[in-house]
């Protein structure tokens, strides 16, 4: 309080000295007098600047041009903007520049040092890293000539546009999977010839390869080929379009079994069971799957093995010929079981499209409920340009790390295997299909990122009813089933523009089969943190 008052008295003091006269008291007489004498010479003053007033206005007119009192401020100011812009196009061309250099840096360093040895996939990553600096080149010449407004226009006439310049490129193109090429064989069922399809071994990825071979096999043999009933082995019909496969063939080779029952009367007897593996169990055979098969109206005879030592782990090589020769007969009904292991003519198995002759781009293929929805799941949540990465985590340590070296990579190094990728792909998104726990996948977002931007991991979202994409499989009650949701997650993948897979993986080998028959199969398709292993996916080196 006391400081609050003397600063109120110094104001005090400061006021009183201003508007202190020389008068000592108030006099009224002695005012009146002066008042007289203030006005009168106010209104000589007043009468005086009004005269003169017009008299500097025209004068200032005549002798001073005023807009270059204005001109010369606006000069200064225009200057020293453009001088900033200049400042400033210089110093982000410098930055591009020093971006430019560490790119060219990079590729003499891990390209010409080894250029004995340069594969097809890293000569067009050479391309089109020279492109992007083509590109970066381009963008800092836009840069520095930004503050003279000189557009896109260079002076030597140059267009700044590579691709007009016949540079264009796509670093992740499609691998050309030569169709025309197909080594085929004609499927001719015999009448009223079938052959039971057995598949036992793993989980529905290994059936649906297993099922795969056994289409082959009954071409070989000139047999219809009967699906499991689901009470014996996975609901077929839910995932796979069934009658796809028959229009792509042009007559009845695959057929479901109610109706195969139908045309036996309910009661079918199989003539020969035959087991393609002797070891370490025949046909993957137990008494339960025994008795389901007797459950079914179904009788056969005694299991039998083709070969007395061919072992799963470690199958030799076999060829039609031996096919016919082993397991050819005039039987109506036979039984072949488990071919997931088999290894037939592998390059004809495995090549685009498959061995047997089709009007199809691939004969196994998703239901159209399954398609539509994978259809609408990336046109809402993806768009077209995405990566699809298959991070296989549960169960797979223990497989992995019995390989040498291990297929089991720590969330760092994925996440560094995966940004490379991102980075030479240009997509702006990732399709996860993983098993992994949240906390891995949430530590892997959070590492994967370009350019100071994070890359959205992107899952399917549980069941929204306010969402549409779903919607299908709502309404035929296929929402909820594992299957269908583990084809649904294969379609999305095999529909990406680049797809990551895990090594080992039958999940991994499934998409990668429609892809190449697809023909959505890439050249920067690979496994995961594998992709300077000579076994590149593509199959194009």
């Amino acid at each position: 309080m006391d400081r609050d008052s003397s600063d109120e008295d110094d104001d005090r003091r400061n006021l009183t000295y201003r508007n202190d006269t020389t008068r000592s008291s108030f006099n009224v007489e002695e005012l009146e007098p002066q008042m007289r004498r203030r006005s009168k010479l106010t209104f000589h003053k007043g009468y005086l600047f009004a005269l003169v007033l017009p008299l500097l206005i025209v004068f200032i007119y005549f002798s001073t041009d005023i807009r270059s009192l204005f001109t010369s401020d606006i000069s200064s100011f225009k200057f020293n903007t453009v001088s900033d812009q200049i400042r400033e196009s210089q110093l982000q061309a410098l930055h591009l520049l020093n971006q430019q250099q560490s790119s060219l840096l990079s590729i003499w360093n891990h390209t010409f040092i080894n250029s004995n040895n340069i594969r097809t996939v890293q000569f067009d990553d050479i391309k089109a890293t020279l492109l992007t600096q083509i590109t970066l080149n381009k963008h800092m010449q836009q840069i520095l000539l930004s503050p003279y407004n000189a557009g896109d226009t260079l002076q030597n006439g140059t267009a700044l546009d590579p691709s007009s310049a016949g540079y264009g490129f796509h670093r992740c193109r499609k691998v050309d999977q030569k169709f025309s090429e197909r080594r085929t064989i004609e499927w001719k069922p015999r009448r009223n010839k079938f052959l039971f399809a057995i598949c036992l071994s793993g989980q529905m990825s290994n059936h649906l390869i297993c099922l795969e071979k056994h289409m082959f096999f009954a071409a070989i043999l000139n047999r219809a080929l009967v699906i499991p009933s689901s009470r014996f082995d996975y609901q077929y019909n839910r995932v796979l379009d069934i009658e796809h496969i028959n229009d792509c063939i042009g007559k009845k080779v695959v057929v479901p079994f109610e109706d195969f029952m139908k045309l036996k009367k309910n009661h079918a007897h199989i003539d020969k069971f035959i087991c393609y593996f002797s070891t370490p169990q025949p046909c993957y055979m137990d008494e339960e799957h025994l008795k389901k098969l007797k459950s079914l109206g179904i009788s056969m005879g005694k299991l039998e093995a083709a070969w007395k030592n061919e072992d799963v782990k470690n199958p030799s090589r076999k060829t039609v010929k031996d096919v016919e020769e082993k397991f050819g007969s005039d039987d109506d009904v036979i039984a072949i079981g488990d071919v997931y292991f088999a290894d037939v003519e592998r390059d004809w198995v495995l090549q685009p499209g498959g061995p047997i002759a089709h009007k199809c781009k691939t004969l196994i293929e998703p239901s159209k409920l399954i398609l539509l929805t994978a259809e609408r799941f990336i046109q809402t949540f993806l768009g077209s340009n995405f990566i699809a990465l298959h991070f296989r985590r549960h169960g797979f340590l223990k497989f992995c790390n019995a390989k040498k070296p291990s297929c089991f990579y720590p969330i760092p190094q994925a996440a560094d295997c995966i940004t490379r990728i991102v980075e030479r792909a240009n997509s702006p998104v990732i399709y996860l299909s993983t098993d992994a726990a949240g906390s891995e996948t949430g530590l892997l977002q959070s590492m994967i990122m370009l350019n100071g931007k994070t890359i959205p991991l992107v899952k399917r979202p549980p069941r929204n009813s306010a969402e549409k994409w779903d919607a299908l499989l709502y309404r035929h009650g296929l929402e909820g089933d594992s299957q269908v949701e583990a084809m649904l997650d294969k379609t999305i993948c095999a529909m990406a523009s680049v797809f990551i897979g895990a090594s080992g993986s039958t999940f991994t080998e499934d998409i990668l089969r429609l892809r190449k028959d697809w023909g959505t199969a890439s050249i920067c398709d690979e496994y995961l943190c594998l992709g300077e292993n000579p076994n590149f996916i593509s199959g194009e080196e």
